[in-house]
């Protein structure tokens, strides 16, 4: 008898049976749910973090198209910054045949300070030898990102690596003669040389007006048309309470809104609560939170609303921050027939933070996908379940943040297949939302008849997971959502991108 050489079956980490993923979904899964440097239940952050860099190496040697198209779904639709940066550094890095890598890196950085943040890793991971198609990648980024109130917010000396060493590394040409004289102005304030600011960067001179007042006359700014003044010179709220060196009255926060972005406004709800900004000034930041096409354009994960309502429950923000969640997830289909949704309240889900500054955790993700899933079904069982597993109760019309709020609980361990036992019952479909760490013998899906589709939503990533021959989406948004009536309509491998 063999005591070495004998065929090892993967096991999940809880040791249920497993299975594992080519590398195409197994690189899928863990980017739309890996914030990078970030721990889970049962991988460390650096064991997390070298699994997905091997894995975007391996794809990319496999089929560098494919790879090249999720890095850039990844950044876009499915808004997954940190990971889409380092997937393209470790793309360029693997890729040895020319094309592809500039237009890659180009299609990550779409944020002012992602090209500091790509460089840092670069520099960090590969060392100062930048090939020439990731040094024009950045350029193209650069060219289209950099302007006078992108430098004013994202260059600071706080980062390692500042727009002015962007553009020493990298040397793009400007797009305009304005974007020459700010590149040459970067530059100066990368090393001290500033010494008359252009004409031709209006806003930059206005905030180096603006900080010259003394001090103890700031707060006479929000006597007049304060908004107007703060808007010309690029003034963030962060930069406005640097300024001030003191608190945010309602006042200042009054001169500040018209000009704050979604996300902004979004984080400072209770800033806003507790400085007492009046009624009707609330109001214009209630309909702008509520509005779907601002919700769709500030490519918000549904989660932060949920945040956003857990450290600001006042009554003249909920109604707003209900219909933006609901917005945020309007590629959840309308799903026909009879829907089984499962919602993992395992203790694992409750231990790992769906990233680090944030209090919530992969339950609060599973139960906000789960209840999006049954309230948009034709008809649907929404249920929870852990070690043991019970019906959530969901009314006709009712809103996604409430359900999530108060009718869900910790269940413990995780029995994915006793779940299913106990509530499918003919269903035409059965969706779990889950991080697939079951404890089970039996493949949970081996529960359900071969012909009823099976989605499984995994929010962790890890490397084995608990179905055979079904279907596996994942991430922090509802990005892929979209998949699920394709994959009905006859498809198997098809990406959302």
């Amino acid at each position: 008898m063999a005591k070495f050489n004998v065929l090892r079956r993967p096991v999940t980490h809880e040791g249920g049976v497993a299975l594992k993923r080519g590398v195409k979904h197994e690189l899928f899964l863990l980017a739309v749910a890996n914030m990078v440097g970030e721990r889970s239940f049962y991988e460390t952050a650096e064991q997390r973090d070298d699994r997905f860099t091997q894995l975007v190496r391996t794809a990319t040697v496999e089929d560098p198209e494919w790879t090249a198209r999720l890095l850039g779904w990844l950044r876009g639709t499915a808004n997954m910054r940190s990971a889409s940066i380092v997937g393209a550094a470790e793309f360029a890095h693997a890729r040895t045949e020319p094309g592809l890598t500039r237009q890659v890196v180009n299609s990550v950085l779409q944020r002012a300070d992602e090209p500091g943040e790509f460089l840092s890793y670069w520099l960090a991971r590969h060392g100062r030898a930048i090939p020439k198609p990731v040094r024009r990648g950045i350029g193209d980024a650069v060219r289209r990102l950099y302007d006078e109130r992108s430098l004013l917010k994202w260059d600071s000396e706080a980062r390692g690596v500042r727009m002015g060493d962007v553009l020493n590394l990298t040397h793009p040409k400007p797009a305009e003669n304005w974007q020459g004289a700010l590149f040459t102005h970067a530059l100066d304030r990368r090393y001290g040389n500033v010494a008359e600011i252009p004409t031709n960067l209006p806003v930059v001179k206005a905030r180096e007006e603006l900080l010259a007042w003394p001090v103890e006359r700031r707060r006479e700014l929000f006597a007049g048309d304060a908004v107007a003044v703060l808007k010309g010179a690029g003034m963030t709220w962060e930069a406005v309470a640097g300024w001030l060196q003191g608190p945010l009255t309602a006042e200042v926060w009054t001169a500040l809104i018209p000009t704050m972005g979604y996300m902004a406004l979004l984080r400072n709800l209770r800033n806003f609560d507790q400085a007492g900004v009046p009624d009707d000034v609330a109001a214009t930041v209630a309909a702008k939170l509520a509005d779907p096409e601002q919700v769709a354009r500030s490519r918000q994960l549904p989660m932060r609303f949920l945040s956003a309502y857990r450290a600001a429950p006042s009554l003249r923000w909920a109604w707003a921050l209900e219909r933006a969640l609901d917005a945020s997830l309007a590629n959840v289909p309308s799903l026909p027939g009879r829907t089984l949704v499962l919602v993992d309240r395992s203790g694992s889900m409750f231990y790992s933070k769906v990233s680090r500054n944030s209090d919530l955790t992969r339950a609060d993700a599973a139960a906000v996908f789960g209840t999006a899933i049954a309230r948009r079904a034709a008809k649907a069982e929404l249920v929870q379940f852990g070690s043991t597993a019970a019906r959530v109760a969901l009314r006709s019309g009712e809103s996604v943040l409430p359900v999530v709020q108060k009718r869900f609980s910790d269940l413990g361990g995780t029995d994915t297949v006793g779940a299913l036992r106990k509530f499918y019952r003919g269903h035409d479909r059965v969706v779990i939302v889950t991080d697939e760490q079951h404890n089970g013998r039996t493949l949970p899906t081996a529960v359900v008849p071969a012909g009823v589709p099976v989605y499984t939503w995994n929010l962790a990533g890890y490397e084995f997971g608990h179905t055979e021959g079904r279907f596996t989406f994942g991430g922090l948004s509802d990005a892929a959502f979209g998949m699920v009536p394709l994959m009905e309509a006859g498809g198997r491998d098809i990406w959302p991108f």
